[in-house]
């Protein structure tokens, strides 16, 4: 891989659709090689474009908006980071050489689609899933909880962070979770996936790399697993590594293999599943750094945001973790703008802590703004660290 100069004729120029925290990470790892960075997104200031070269504010699921960008910026790479993007601009790019997508244009395509990704695992590949159903009216949410069973979910098939989802415990929820699922989902009249609840003993997001080795061919390496809490389809903490059998652990890696060898591409995808004993369900992937492996940045020698800049760069990754650790989420608390954070001297005091701030201009309550990391000699103490560290942090409005 030759790598030019940032700001010159000869720059390696890397574009980001979407630049929220995860993206900044992997920016400031690009920038660590010289990559020329710009950074998308719908509004200013997101965290990604405070550390990039450039920034442009597009309407990425603006199909001629997103390819007219392409066209004046030429870049090399194209780094999605988020699900809304014209995913069809996306395909046309690609099919017109004016880019590399990472990992693939379709990987893009059928990871933000639930129901593609969904269709892919378990009728093409034969994966583990739960039982699942698709369907497009309240009528048919009511036959499709019928068919899978009480408890069971309900989730847009194109939504983040947990928007649109619910659990459904008996008939009598059914009109709440359609008019949920319809204002979370990010289209209009957004078609659902209702989903059978799984018996797991815990869930688990398992960091998988495809990037070329020294010889130049593809390789896939797996990070230690990382175990989280979501509420509400956000995760709150994450831990690494997670304990799991080595028989679950083989399961898990099969599985994880064939989703992304199927999807193709170079980067890191962010592989959730559930486990139960020796076990093992696939869930969802994300073709990109997940919000549960931030815990990466205190744990491992290469971090996943350093592994996917380097595999989006065609260089080798190392997976070593060097001690257990966990993550915290800081949440804004408030609904406000250009917040301040005190009690970082008090946060920083504790050993084997970090913090990281997003520099979000925007506070909302439940937003995540930061996250408390943490290492010790077991998971356990690292967690009780994190959640320790992360108290510390006091957003509070400007006067």
């Amino acid at each position: 891989m030759k790598i030019g100069t940032a700001l010159t004729p000869g720059a390696t120029r890397v574009m980001f659709l979407g630049s929220g925290e995860l993206g900044k990470e992997v920016v400031i790892s690009l920038q660590r090689y010289g990559v020329e960075v710009i950074a998308v997104d719908r509004y200013a200031g997101a965290p990604a474009q405070q550390v990039a070269h450039r920034f442009h504010v597009v309407d990425m699921t603006d199909a001629a908006a997103v390819k007219r960008l392409v066209e004046q910026e030429r870049p090399h790479f194209i780094v999605p980071e988020i699900e809304a993007i014209a995913t069809e601009a996306l395909e046309e790019i690609e099919r017109d050489g004016l880019a590399t997508v990472i990992p693939t244009a379709r990987a893009v395509r059928l990871t933000m689609n639930r129901e593609g990704i969904r269709r892919l695992a378990a009728e093409e590949l034969g994966l583990p899933t739960s039982p699942y159903v698709f369907t497009d009216s309240l009528e048919g949410l009511a036959e499709a909880a019928g068919q899978v069973g009480f408890p069971c979910f309900v989730k847009p098939i194109m939504s983040s962070s947990g928007k649109g989802q619910s659990m459904l415990l008996s008939p009598a929820d059914v009109e709440k979770a359609w008019a949920y699922a319809q204002e979370g989902g990010r289209v209009q009249n957004a078609r659902i996936i209702v989903e059978g609840k799984i018996d797991f003993d815990f869930e688990i997001t398992l960091l998988t790399v495809r990037s070329l080795n020294g010889s130049g061919d593809v390789e896939v390496c797996f990070c230690e697993p990382v175990g989280h809490v979501q509420q509400q389809g956000d995760y709150v903490e994450s831990w690494q590594p997670q304990a799991m059998s080595p028989a679950a652990m083989a399961e898990a890696r099969r599985i994880a293999l064939a989703v992304v060898d199927n999807l193709g591409g170079r980067g890191l995808f962010g592989v959730e599943l559930f486990v139960k004993g020796d076990q093992v369900w696939f869930s969802e992937v994300s073709p990109r750094p997940h919000d549960t492996g931030m815990v990466t940045m205190i744990t491992q020698a290469q971090s996943e945001f350093e592994l996917h800049a380097r595999a989006i760069l065609g260089l080798p990754v190392s997976t070593v973790m060097r001690e257990p650790g966990a993550s915290a989420v800081i949440y804004g608390g408030v609904d406000a703008e250009g917040l301040s954070y005190e009690g970082l001297e008090q946060a920083l005091c504790i050993e084997g802590a970090e913090v990281r701030l997003f520099g979000k201009p925007i506070s909302y309550v439940r937003r995540r703004m930061g996250v408390a990391l943490a290492v010790d000699e077991n998971t356990d103490k690292a967690r009780i660290k994190a959640r320790k560290v992360a108290a510390c942090i006091r957003p509070v409005t400007q006067a």
